[in-house]
């Protein structure tokens, strides 16, 4: 997780130099995020929300809960997905490209930003996939829990992670 946050502080850095010196020359874009960015954020936070579910599901013993807690929880990552190929869509649709002609910077750093986060929330579907399935399996009791209570770190973690890329993207036009 250490060597992801250095990665998007980098990116983020990289993007605020590179606005400071395109402003000058005025050859910044300033854009809208697409309204599919904003439901995505919605629907991670509630991932969140079910992931805590999840965990308080477990330490109470409640195995058929913490499987439904699970699988709300990897919907949700998947609406995420979805929604973020939504908001991409939608930026072609308005002629914001990622490279090309008609590209422009702040456009290509809003992709890359998004685009790599998108790489590290296919990891987390992933391991939520796993966790899932161990938990059908009965892999997770009240007293042994710990690939579970893994899992929600790192899935807390990209949900942290998109908030504060989507609050730095609104913010930091």
């Amino acid at each position: 997780m250490a060597s992801i946050v250095m990665t998007f502080a980098g990116l983020t850095s990289g993007y605020v130099v590179s606005r400071s010196a395109l402003l000058v020359d005025n050859r910044w874009l300033e854009f809208a995020l697409p309204s599919a960015f904003y439901a995505a954020t919605a629907a991670i936070v509630l991932s969140s929300i079910s992931m805590m579910w999840a965990k308080a599901s477990v330490k109470r013993g409640r195995q058929s809960t913490l499987v439904t807690a699970l699988a709300v929880t990897l919907v949700l990552g998947l609406v995420f997905l979805v929604l973020q190929i939504v908001g991409a869509t939608d930026m072609i649709n308005r002629g914001l490209y990622f490279t090309g002609a008609d590209s422009n910077t702040a456009v290509s750093w809003v992709y890359v930003i998004a685009a790599l986060h998108w790489l590290h929330v296919v990891s987390g579907i992933i391991v939520l996939i796993v966790t899932l399935i161990r938990a059908r399996k009965g892999a997770y009791t009240s007293n042994d829990h710990y690939g579970l209570d893994m899992s929600a770190i790192y899935w807390h973690f990209l949900d942290a992670l998109w908030i504060y890329l989507f609050l730095f993207l609104a913010f930091i036009r």
